[in-house]
């Protein structure tokens, strides 16, 4: 795997897009037009981020926001991957603090990133889809996530990165999603193991009902899933994922996992085949 700061790099362009807001329940709130910059300078050593956000989507006003940022390096909350994808989000669950993870990924043309944000009471409180488009391209948007897409075999490749920047470790995975009547069933393997998950199927969204941690998959936009508990818990593992299909045979998945203190400990990216 490349470093941190080389992965970041394939993040380069300009990128016009929108940030569109959701409710917990996967609820589009309204959405926000938006062009972002990230511009190599002296050799590619320092990167200067710049983010404006307009009333409307002919971007011939003022931007109502215009934010700028320069970096020559990166934090250790982040982790980027060969693929430009990247996971960012709190080190650490504490009481009586937000709790937040925000999830990107780059194809060709197209970006697209993902907010998740829970709020002092630790409940899911509020998401932010965010879909990027190269300009000048004629990349284009993808239909939004079904159920009928997901299901069948999909075999993949999980890559997961330490903050402590150990060596990373490669798994070979299996995921087989079934569906019979309102109920998807999923069966994922892994290193020898195999964790097995039933959800009720509530129109664009998965309900999982395990007694330790009720969690839900949305089915949103631009064929993205989103995986949250629907709260967290203090002294309980727990993992934050968000996928994008990026074609009606290949899916990325990010995971980013906490352990049962609470601290971060690693973030995986999946990249997947359906096979049958």
């Amino acid at each position: 795997m490349g470093s941190n700061w080389e992965n970041f790099l394939k993040n380069l362009g300009e990128w016009r897009g929108s940030f569109t807001q959701l409710s917990p329940s996967g609820e589009i709130l309204g959405s926000t037009p938006s062009i972002l910059n990230l511009e190599g300078l002296e050799n590619n050593q320092l990167v200067r981020f710049r983010l404006r956000r307009y009333a409307n989507a002919d971007y011939q006003d003022p931007p109502s926001q215009d934010y700028s940022q320069e970096y020559r390096s990166l934090g250790r909350q982040i982790i980027f991957f060969d693929t430009g994808a990247f996971s960012k989000g709190s080190l650490q669950l504490a009481p009586f603090a937000e709790f937040g993870a925000e999830f990107g990924f780059v194809h060709q043309d197209r970006r697209l990133r993902f907010v998740q944000l829970f709020n002092k009471d630790l409940k899911l409180n509020s998401l932010t889809l965010i879909r990027e488009f190269r300009a000048g391209s004629q990349a284009l948007e993808r239909p939004p996530l079904t159920v009928d897409q997901l299901l069948g075999t999909w075999q993949g490749t999980a890559c997961t990165a330490y903050p402590d920047l150990r060596p990373p470790e490669i798994l070979s995975t299996t995921l087989t999603i079934t569906r019979s009547g309102d109920r998807l069933e999923q069966t994922l393997s892994f290193g020898g193991q195999a964790l097995h998950a039933t959800a009720q199927i509530d129109g664009q969204r998965l309900l999982f009902s395990p007694q330790d941690q009720p969690r839900q998959i949305l089915l949103l936009p631009d064929g993205t899933s989103c995986n949250t508990p629907l709260s967290l818990q203090l002294r309980q593992a727990f993992f934050v994922e968000v996928g994008w299909l990026i074609s009606p045979t290949e899916r990325q998945r990010l995971i980013r996992n906490y352990d049962a203190s609470g601290a971060w400990v690693n973030a995986t990216l999946v990249t997947e085949t359906k096979v049958a």
